[in-house]
């Protein structure tokens, strides 16, 4: 069995971070039939006596699904608009599917500075526990609508990543369009090798090529760095998966394509 299948299969305390560009169709809005999925493997993981915390972007490309347009997304202003829409269009999404699975949510808007402060982070910490403890399950969104750094730096990835630290999670798992790092960009390099284990994210630096992003994400491969290395700090590992690829948790538990940063 390899790492990454052994530590997913092992913890009990998931964050699980879902990127924009897996939950965008090749349209450019809301793909619904992503979000079963991801509900699915959520709802596999709770019946598999886990816990489970769900970070999403989505706002976005929720937003321009329900009012119909994109040629105005590189406006800030309406970038703002956008996702005060869409994060109604993309909770009403999870609410559907997680019903269905016997499941209640419950939304929290946040931005990285509230972990900056004692007494909000002590709220966070205690909003986050007792939705948990009354089986709901928390999903957590970047407030774009007043805050603008996801857009410059995906910070949703670091969001993640201080809210696995702050509920002492198990494992981290971020949710990607590509099946983890590679030693070479494997859409211009058909002979790019997978990078299975990552003990040293600083050193990656130096071996593949982390920049760009695509179309509907803000993080590029930096900011999953970053991620890795912000929680590494607190002794959690993180696995970076397709989120693309249906039921791609079930295949990284017995050994599918994936990239494991270990603390």
């Amino acid at each position: 069995m390899s790492k990454a299948a052994d530590i997913l299969n092992k913890s009990r305390k998931v964050v699980l971070k879902i990127g924009s560009n897996v939950l965008a169709g090749e349209n450019g809005v809301l793909d619904r039939a992503r979000v079963a999925d991801i509900a699915a493997q959520t709802l596999a993981l709770l019946g598999a006596g886990k816990r489970a915390i769900i970070v999403s972007s989505g706002a976005g490309v929720s937003g321009a699904a329900a009012i119909g347009r994109l040629n105005r997304k590189n406006d800030i202003n309406f970038k703002q608009a956008l996702c005060a829409v869409g994060q109604v269009e993309l909770m009403m999404e999870y609410k559907k599917h997680f019903m269905a699975g016997g499941r209640s949510v419950g939304q929290m808007l946040l931005t990285t500075e509230n972990f900056s402060d004692d007494q909000s982070m002590l709220n966070i910490r205690n909003t986050l526990f007792t939705l948990i403890d009354e089986d709901v399950i928390p999903i957590i969104n970047e407030n774009d609508s007043v805050s603008t750094r996801e857009f410059s730096f995906g910070d949703n990835d670091n969001l993640a990543a201080l809210t696995a630290n702050l509920w002492n999670a198990d494992l981290l798992v971020i949710m990607s369009d590509v099946d983890g790092v590679f030693d070479s960009s494997p859409k211009e390099n058909p002979d790019a090798k997978l990078v299975e284990e990552v003990r040293d994210p600083d050193a990656l630096a130096g071996q593949i090529v982390t920049g760009g992003v695509s179309s509907f994400g803000t993080g590029g491969m930096d900011s999953k760095i970053e991620a890795a290395k912000t929680v590494g700090k607190y002794g959690i590992p993180m696995l970076l998966v397709n989120g693309k690829r249906a039921n791609v948790l079930a295949d990284v538990a017995v050994g599918g394509l994936s990239t494991v940063f270990l603390p």
